[in-house]
């Protein structure tokens, strides 16, 4: 085979190979307009007038008069802070909670050494296996007889555990040398002081993901807030948007249901944002072991 040939083979693969990235480009901008669309098409209701709104026979893309009035309206019309002062309540104690029993939880499994441990785990994954309704009815009846109804204490206390969490984190903490506890109790270290100076801060981006994992599924918690309240002050922001939409407002009044669904939504997209990287590492590392 002569220089030209080779020279020819080189340049063919190299047209195939920038025609395969500019495929796989293409199909990602596809996808990622067909992900953010709903977000901008949102936002941009959520910004016009409501007679400008109505007057749209053909929907538009853009709007050259942008208003905050459906913002106004969405925080006086219906008490949405006060929805946003529960959730955030809810969302800080229940994670809050959930992290202790978890950690401790967790931390038992994969180091401490005690009787029937591997057949106590296994019962523990069974739960796992429990239809979710059948738990949400035992927890009402149990919510119910306990007269913690329309309560903060009967929002958080069926959510401060989870099967799934503690075992993640077992996994993560497992992944740490075990030598390194043995040399520690060797030198008269403590379990709690072992696993808040060592296994914590190596676990972090774990912790970190089980932490914002935690804080957006109480964040758009809708069943259990929905069944365990009737009382408008004890109401979430996801259950406020469906009390905006029950009330009629929302179903006439849809720049401004939007503009309260922006205001919703904006924590958490945030939040990933800023934490996106630590998410992506923590479930990595929880989901590689060795």
């Amino acid at each position: 085979m002569d220089k030209q040939q080779v020279q020819t083979i080189e340049r063919e693969s190299m047209i195939r190979n920038r025609l395969r990235e500019v495929l796989r480009y293409l199909f990602l901008i596809l996808w990622a307009i067909l992900v953010l669309f709903p977000f901008y098409w949102m936002i941009l209701t959520s910004v016009k007038s409501y007679s400008a709104y109505n007057s749209e026979y053909v929907p538009k893309f853009f709007t050259l008069s942008p208003t905050v009035q459906n913002y106004i309206q969405a925080f006086t019309a219906v008490p949405l802070a006060r929805y946003f002062f529960n959730t955030l309540v809810f969302t800080l104690v229940t994670t809050a909670l959930m992290m202790i029993v978890i950690i401790f939880a967790a931390f038992a499994f994969a180091r401490l050494d005690f009787k029937g441990k591997d057949i106590v785990f296994s019962m523990f994954l069974s739960l796992m296996m429990i239809p979710n309704e059948l738990v949400i009815i035992t927890n009402f009846v149990t919510i119910t007889n306990l007269d913690l109804r329309n309560t903060y204490l009967g929002l958080i206390l069926p959510s401060v555990t989870s099967v799934f969490y503690i075992y993640l984190l077992k996994e993560n903490f497992e992944q740490i040398p075990e030598e390194l506890y043995k040399a520690a109790k060797v030198d008269g270290t403590s379990d709690m002081r072992y696993l808040f100076k060592v296994m914590i801060p190596i676990s972090k981006p774990t912790l970190v993901t089980v932490t914002i994992l935690k804080v957006i599924e109480c964040w758009n918690s809708y069943v259990w807030p929905r069944l365990i309240t009737d009382d408008k002050n004890f109401f979430l922001v996801s259950n406020g948007i469906q009390e905006i939409r029950e009330n009629g407002f929302g179903r006439e009044n849809i720049p401004a249901m939007m503009a309260a669904v922006v205001v919703i939504s904006l924590p958490l997209v945030v939040l990933f944002l800023i934490f996106r990287k630590k998410i992506m590492e923590g479930v990595a590392r929880g989901g590689t072991k060795g």
